[in-house]
């Protein structure tokens, strides 16, 4: 039994190439990546002058309780209030941004997503109190919701089909750089004196939302959004000809207005993303968003701070610690899944990436509860030992689930339910990063060492999934994804063998 293979070289592939146009594109729309990336990475709820100012208990808990569990200093339902309160806001918006994408187009989420990233960062870098804070994350989170619905579309509908991974994995690259960026920025302004160094690394969240909102504005819409808003398909003809560096672009454009014409039957996208039809992709928008969360990564980049201050490194080790954990080794690894992942597959990586985790996530968990107690610290060696599993964790998930988990549900939905697909991936991956950052805290006090290896049996749960479930997807144009489930040993016994009318040419 082939378990999971889709049988790609079946496939029809169209006319085209890697244009600068579209490079260019992708490079201002993937900035998108920086803020969330960015946002990520912000560790001022770790610094001193911030929760003194804010979260006085957790300040007056860390520094005058000498008896408290190094895995409960930080434990307070407040703060954690405002970690999550962006990924909330963030759910809600991704579900109205499908309406606005659909109805209006990928670049006009971008526009509003990046206005929102704007007018958040000067509430949250300016907040006078806990109210005000939580307010601008609020519209952080509004600004999250519609660029990660959006850009991840875009991405993919722009990109010709044997460099779609490279170019989507391109955003999440961003993200690397975003988380990068704010661990610079917080290691700098943790050392200004007078205690608001935590207002420039709030504030500076406005860079990358600057040139994500100045570029949208100049960025030319997809041909897939031009056909499904448009019913002048020259001029979707003419911007696939400009995308793809050719004049021969008729057999996409034919499926692209099939697709359209199939996406005008659909009313009301929410129900019919319901229908056994397209089951295998809402089990795929869901489960994926789902299994990123519980990898852990988050946990380690809301709170590599505090997990280097748990096993006793300072502040200002803590913070350098998670510059080059979270930060360089995320970008390398993700650069380097940028240039396999059209090559090796999403399949393999998926599964490379699940056994770095997984081993990784035993032996931290096993080395933490041999050698780190509730009070003091632990040995130099020791802690040295775990930051280098830790990098190498850091290192799975980028070149994995971090990057992939956002490309695959970006190229399997059709036309029709793409948005409503897109929008729901997002909703699941922000339900669970609140989730997670509303029960962090609680978590790491109550399971301690045992946390990690919480996330390693899931990491083997989703192995498992990837392993017998999803179908490769590498060089598949994306209008014509269907073809992969009706060929997987599973999936077609669900929605059943292609249609004997989709003629499609063997490349």
């Amino acid at each position: 039994m082939a378990v999971g293979l889709a049988i790609t070289s079946e496939v029809g592939q169209y006319n085209g190439k890697m244009t600068s146009f579209v490079v260019l594109s992708c490079i201002i729309a993937a900035t998108g990546g920086v803020f969330f990336g960015y946002d990520l990475g912000i560790s001022a709820i770790s610094m001193e002058p911030f929760l003194k100012k804010f979260f006085p208990e957790v300040y007056t808990k860390k520094n005058a309780d000498t008896k408290i569990s190094n895995y409960c200093k930080f434990d307070s339902q407040l703060l954690t209030s405002f970690t999550s309160s962006l990924y909330i806001a963030g759910l809600v918006a991704s579900l109205f941004a499908s309406s606005v994408t659909k109805a209006f187009g990928r670049k006009s989420s971008i526009l509003v997503g990046g206005i929102s990233f704007l007018v958040g960062s000067a509430l949250a870098g300016a907040a006078l109190n806990v109210s005000m804070l939580i307010f601008g994350r609020i519209l952080l989170g509004i600004g999250v919701g519609f660029a990660n619905q959006s850009i991840p579309l875009y991405l993919s509908e722009m990109a010709p089909p044997n460099h779609r991974g490279a170019t989507n994995i391109g955003f999440d690259l961003c993200v690397r750089i975003g988380v990068l960026s704010a661990n610079l920025i917080n290691f700098g302004s943790e050392k200004i004196k007078g205690g608001w160094g935590w207002r420039i690394s709030l504030a500076m969240s406005a860079v990358p939302a600057s040139i994500l909102t100045l570029g949208a504005v100049f960025l030319p819409e997809t041909p897939n959004s031009l056909i499904q808003n448009n019913e002048d398909h020259e001029k979707a003809k003419l911007m696939l000809q400009r995308v793809r560096g050719t004049n021969d672009v008729q057999e996409e454009l034919d499926d692209l207005i099939k697709a359209n014409a199939i996406s005008k039957t659909i009313k009301h996208p929410f129900k019919n993303i319901i229908q056994r039809k397209y089951w295998p992709q809402l089990v795929m928008a869901i489960a994926i968003p789902f299994f990123q969360q519980v990898t852990g990564i988050n946990f380690v980049t809301f709170y590599a701070p505090v997990l280097f201050r748990t096993i006793g490194f300072g502040e200002s080790a803590s913070l350098l610690s998670s510059i080059l954990i979270t930060g360089v080794s995320g970008i390398v690894f993700t650069f380097i899944s940028m240039l396999i992942v059209d090559k090796l597959g999403r399949r393999a990586l998926f599964m490379i990436g699940g056994i770095q985790m997984f081993l990784s996530q035993i032996i931290i968990g096993g080395l933490m509860a041999a050698q780190l107690g509730d009070q003091g610290g632990i040995s130099k060696g020791y802690a040295s030992l775990i930051i280098i599993f830790i990098c190498i964790y850091v290192a799975g998930f980028a070149w994995s689930w971090g990057p992939l988990g956002w490309l695959v549900p970006s190229e399997i939905y059709p036309l029709e339910i793409r948005s409503t697909g897109e929008s729901i991936t997002v909703a699941v991956s922000f339900f669970f990063i609140f989730i997670g950052a509303q029960t962090f805290f609680t978590m790491l006090c109550h399971y301690k060492y045992r946390i990690f290896f919480f996330f390693g049996g899931w990491v083997v749960v989703m192995s498992l999934f990837v392993y017998f479930l999803l179908p490769e997807t590498k060089n598949v144009p994306i209008e014509q994804m269907n073809r992969v489930w009706s060929e997987h040993w599973f999936w077609k016994r669900i929605v059943g063998e292609v249609n004997d009318d989709i003629k499609v040419e063997a490349p």
